[in-house]
């Protein structure tokens, strides 16, 4: 099972980063737990300074924007 992690404080842009994550993953047809996280504190221990990003099983593959459906299949697939 893979680990999808939202890193962000919930700000629209998070939110929207969680959704596309979770509808890429769906159809992907993959098993994984969508996890968001929302302390500064765990988002900086990623290395992560700018928001949203999305970690792959603890690795960070993109910071600072949201990435097209098609771009987020790839990072997660």
């Amino acid at each position: 099972m893979k680990k999808l992690q939202i890193l962000g404080t919930g700000c629209p842009k998070c939110k929207k980063l969680a959704e596309l994550t979770d509808q890429a993953a769906k159809e992907l047809g993959l098993s994984y737990e969508l996890v968001k996280v929302t302390s500064i504190n765990d988002i900086t221990a990623f290395g992560v300074m700018m928001t949203p990003a999305l970690a792959v099983d603890g690795a960070v593959k993109v910071s600072g924007k949201v990435p097209s459906l098609d771009e987020i299949k790839q990072m997660i697939g």
